[in-house]
């Protein structure tokens, strides 16, 4: 998730993110880039940058689709989005330099290749939170096809006003960073419910909407009928084994 500092001058800039202020502890993100492109780390598991967002919005970005309108604050974001504050006063005037903008393409790119996200899993704080406006003064669009061409594919299309269209009729991979204990979804469920079928399951009770030892050791016995050994058949699902799986749309 970016954004922007509504401050000036790195220095001032890191210290405010590393030790929050009055009201909220820091740190405020995990990195902080400056106008020269340099990226501060300042924070490490959970910080609070995110706040509370749409859930619709969460949905969206684990499963790299298109994003709904930001209309609700019902869900976590600190928990599960990394924060990258960028040093600029927000006011539409302060200029962006390239340096800097190169710098939030390539941090946000190396995350997502070390999780196997594309460039959809990146979003900005005002398409998250409802009300908020940074980063102001580049489009996140413009960003993601950025990232995208580092990436080494195309530029996703800007999303279009939110439309209800059809539903896909097997769920889309969410991610291997979706499945960890205390996550809670009813794709979870879906997928206990297909390995079941799958004679996988080795469940003593469920499946349940909640990630559990249980889905682990039956997923990774659907991988090891996929083919897969060692650490490919560790329980945590691939893009691969679950498109095989086909998991009904939850």
């Amino acid at each position: 998730m970016i954004h922007h500092t509504v401050t000036s001058g790195t220095e001032n800039s890191v210290n405010i993110c590393y030790n929050g202020y009055s009201g909220l502890p820091g740190p405020l993100c995990h990195g902080v880039i400056d106008k020269k492109g340099h990226v501060h780390l300042v924070g490490n598991g959970r910080a609070n940058h995110a706040g509370l967002g749409d859930s619709d919005v969460l949905r969206a970005v684990i499963n790299e689709s298109r994003l709904p309108g930001d209309n609700e604050a019902d869900a976590d974001g600190n928990r599960h989005f990394y924060g990258f504050e960028c040093v600029n006063l927000g006011d539409g005037k302060d200029p962006w330099p390239e340096a800097q903008k190169e710098a939030i393409e390539k941090v946000s790119a190396a995350i997502c290749r070390h999780h196997g996200w594309s460039a959809r899993s990146v979003i900005g704080h005002k398409e998250w939170q409802p009300g908020k406006q940074d980063p102001r003064g580049f489009t996140m669009d413009g960003m993601r096809g950025r990232r995208a061409e580092r990436l080494g594919g195309k530029a996703p299309k800007p999303d279009p006003k939110p439309d209800p269209g059809p539903q896909p009729k097997y769920e889309p991979f969410p991610g291997s960073g979706f499945f960890h204990i205390g996550q809670k979804s009813p794709i979870i469920t879906a997928m206990g419910r297909r390995l079941v079928a799958e004679g996988c399951g080795r469940y003593e009770e469920g499946p349940s909407p909640e990630w559990t030892e249980a889905d682990r050791r039956s997923y990774a016995v659907w991988q090891q009928r996929q083919g897969f050994k060692g650490k490919d058949a560790d329980g945590i699902p691939g893009k691969t084994s679950w498109d095989r799986l086909q998991v009904p749309n939850s």
